[in-house]
């Protein structure tokens, strides 16, 4: 990108650059910042996003115009990986956890089946379960909500 380059030719080369990053890149992305001079390309995905095909030639979203990102009310567990979600270890066995439980830091909520591997989901944080969010059996994405949590005061658990 040379330096008489107008900010249209500057963004255009970004955006070509965005998408090979992002083809070339293993996993979910989830935000991609590219700057040139003072041209800058901002793109970020609010949902959780897929692994980018290979392809070259698939589009990349436009840059987005900052805004204040949604405020989530309540802390939530989040899938590990894409797969089929399970509340209890086995079938026919009681859930990890239920609505009103207090979890800690590591505790195991649930279960992600990705490939035949069982991936255990655990609690980033303490808190108290106030919804299971996905029912048991179902399929989840990367990053997907799983089971809200309401922070613990001091004088709970």
């Amino acid at each position: 990108m040379s330096g008489d380059a107008g900010p249209e030719e500057v963004l255009d080369g970004l955006s070509r650059h965005a998408r090979k990053l992002v083809a070339e890149l293993a996993g979910p992305v989830r935000r991609v910042r590219l700057r040139s001079g003072e041209t800058v390309l901002e793109v970020e995905w609010h949902h959780p996003a897929r692994p980018a095909p290979r392809a070259e030639a698939d589009p990349v979203p436009g840059p987005r115009v900052e805004t204040a990102a949604p405020v989530t009310d309540r802390p939530a567990v989040r899938a590990p990986v894409v797969g089929t979600f399970y509340r209890s270890p086995e079938p026919g066995a009681a859930p990890f956890v239920a609505v009103g439980d207090v979890v800690r830091p590591g505790q195991v909520v649930g279960i992600v089946e990705a490939m035949k591997l069982m991936n255990e989901v655990t609690a980033g944080q303490a808190g108290r379960v106030v919804e299971v969010l996905v029912e048991d059996g179902k399929p989840v994405e990367y990053d997907q909500p799983l089971i809200a949590l309401e922070p613990l005061t001091g004088r709970d658990g």
